[in-house]
């Protein structure tokens, strides 16, 4: 296939749709599987071999980013 005109047809397609669990736009419609982070497996998809992408997906970085502060407020009591 060419660079061209036909190329731009398969702009309008969306194969990948907002994930429940992760919030990305990572949830693929047919194969029904995030690839972010594998929902709807039980457990979240991680390996090794992406350490920093484990470290982005921890509690407090990403819905419940209140949860950084609540350590550090638990230690004062919560004043």
């Amino acid at each position: 296939m060419t660079k061209g005109t036909p190329s731009f047809g398969k702009a309008h397609s969306k194969s990948h749709t907002l994930c429940r669990r992760c919030g990305r736009r990572s949830f693929h419609k047919q194969k029904h599987t995030c690839a972010q982070c594998g929902y709807p497996a039980a457990s979240v998809r991680k390996y090794q071999w992406g350490m920093k992408a484990i470290r982005r997906m921890g509690a407090g970085s990403k819905r419940a980013s209140h949860l950084k502060s609540v350590h550090q407020r638990f230690k004062n009591g919560f004043r």
